[in-house]
Formats: structure tokens, C-alpha cells, sequence
């Protein structure tokens, strides 16, 4: 069982919140967490950038991650999105299964 953190950032918390339901719906992720009102400090188009964002933080199992990635790209405002995987090394067992488990597939959509 290979258990990873993503994260990403948006642009809005609307925008962050609509990534991170999409990705449990569609069972490629167990849990996302959203972080809002972070400040992003960074270099782009040669010059220094702040920027008001929020922080997209999840936990999937490792064959999930390309899926996850596509996701995020497709659904993304940005035209370079931040998505960066860590492998979980350890932690509380039960949780670690957990995530395994709840990873795998879809949400019945109540109709």
C-alpha cells in the first residue's frame, strides 16, 4: 500500500473547493483538504509575484497520482499549475487503510 500527499494551489477557493470534490467523487482521492487565504510569494515572467491563494491538500493511493495530475490540469484556471505528490512514509495504520479503501472508486451520486 503506497499512500501520497498532493497538493496544489487555486486561485480562488470556489475554484479549490470544485477540484477537491471533484477528485473524492471520482474516487481518486480519499480525503481533500482545502487551506484558504494563503500568501504565495513568487518569480514569474521574470518579475516577483504575490498572490492571494488557497491550498488544495489531499491523500490517495499512489496509482491514483497520474489521474489525479489530469484532473487537476484540466480542471485548473492556472496555465501552469502547482502539483507536487510526497510519499507517506508512515503513520496511523488504520488511517493509511482507510485512505487505501476510500481511494477506490467512485461516490454514488444520490439520484
Amino acid at each position: 500500500m503506497k499512500i501520497y500527499l498532493f497538493l496544489s494551489t487555486a486561485g480562488s477557493e470556489r475554484e479549490g473547493k470544485k477540484i477537491a470534490r471533484h477528485l473524492v467523487e471520482e474516487g481518486l482521492a480519499a480525503c481533500v483538504n482545502i487551506v484558504p487565504r494563503i500568501s504565495s510569494f513568487f518569480f514569474w515572467e521574470g518579475k516577483l509575484a504575490q498572490e492571494k491563494e488557497v491550498l488544495i491538500l489531499g491523500k490517495a493511493e499512489g496509482k491514483k497520482l497520474n489521474k489525479i495530475k489530469g484532473h487537476i490540469q484540466s480542471m485548473h484556471s492556472y496555465s501552469l499549475p502547482e502539483i507536487l505528490f510526497f510519499k507517506v512514509d508512515g503513520g496511523e495504520k488504520r488511517y493509511l487503510r482507510w485512505v487505501a479503501r476510500k481511494g477506490g472508486g467512485k461516490v454514488q451520486k444520490r439520484g
